[in-house]
């Protein structure tokens, strides 16, 4: 389901502040540059741009109601155009075939849009030929330029661009949008603090061994703080059998360390923070039989496994250490 004007306002409330103040006075530039991490909203950004561009009403939001809000949002407007990589790059040839375009009179009306996203990708041929596409800008022409890596660019292109920085998501925004989708509340508060990117986050959401991931975590801190003398036997018989890949141990201790992140909270009065709601009258027994140094231990010494995660460990040996570590506070 497509965002909102209102649902991108509030997740990037300046860039979009900046569109709807440039399209109610008339000043949109000929290109812009959309630059910012993976999943803060750019192509969202982008297609609701258009639909403003194009829109048969009056008024700097879309419509969505009108026959061109509804063929971009079904993806066949015929002067909107979106340019992706073809493979590992954007090539000359789909930059020429953007200009041969670019050269008829739009079928709809004399506006034209193009979107290029992932143009940091673009061959070196491709940014030399989009280059002399920029320096000669038709007024009714509007280009959008979408990137993780603006470092990438030539500057020459950045230069005929108005640069708009995404900024990373607030954890509250990821949550909201989850809950909305249907994920339960505490599991959208435990995606919301582990990755900035909605998309990845409702996938972990739908995903069986990300659920059962939060299970072993939460199973190894239970085991830790009420049966220590078998938190290693834990380990070797549950952690290390399921948590197998390197990156699917550092979610591990990503989970594990948030949970002593919600100890911590408690100690110092931000209850309302927490992220393990569901957890919290046994959190609550933990933050009140330690003092917060010991706490903190407890959270460097998991920020240490994550860090000798990626040297060349034995991670048997590495989980075991961390258990020690753990238990001693």
């Amino acid at each position: 389901m497509a965002i909102s004007w209102k649902e991108m306002n509030e997740l990037q409330p300046r860039v979009m502040k900046l569109l709807y103040n440039s399209i109610e006075k008339d000043r949109l530039s000929h290109a812009y540059l959309f630059e910012g991490k993976k999943g803060t909203g750019k192509l969202d950004a982008a297609l609701l741009l258009a639909k403003s561009f194009f829109c048969l009403e009056d008024g700097a939001e879309p419509c969505e109601c009108c026959r061109n809000c509804k063929r971009i949002e079904s993806g066949n407007h015929p002067d909107l155009h979106l340019v992706q990589p073809d493979g590992l790059s954007i090539k000359k040839a789909q930059i020429q075939a953007l200009q041969e375009e670019f050269s008829k009179t739009g079928l709809e009306s004399h506006k034209k849009l193009y979107i290029i996203s992932h143009a940091d990708q673009m061959t070196a041929n491709a940014a030399n030929s989009l280059l002399k596409f920029l320096e000669e800008p038709n007024k009714d022409t509007m280009a959008v330029l979408i990137t993780e890596q603006p470092q990438r660019l030539l500057d020459t292109i950045i230069s005929r661009c108005q640069t708009l920085p995404f900024q990373p998501l607030q954890p509250k925004a990821i949550e909201d949008r989850l809950i909305e989708q249907d994920v339960s509340p505490h599991m959208a508060r435990l995606l919301a603090n582990m990755t900035n990117n909605v998309a990845e986050a409702v996938e972990l959401s739908r995903n069986d061994e990300f659920a059962e991931s939060r299970a072993k975590v939460i199973k190894l801190y239970e085991v830790l703080h009420q049966r220590k003398g078998h938190a290693f036997f834990f380990i070797q018989d549950q952690w290390m059998p399921f948590f197998k890949e390197k990156t699917h141990q550092e979610m591990g201790l990503d989970m594990l360390l948030l949970i002593y992140r919600d100890v911590l909270s408690i100690q110092i009065g931000n209850e309302d923070k927490l992220i393990y709601q569901d957890l919290f009258q046994s959190i609550k027994q933990h933050a009140l039989q330690s003092t917060q140094q010991s706490v903190t231990n407890q959270i460097l010494a998991v920020l240490e496994a994550k860090k000798r995660l990626h040297s060349n460990v034995n991670v048997q040996g590495l989980m075991e250490h961390l258990v020690l570590m753990l238990q001693e506070g």
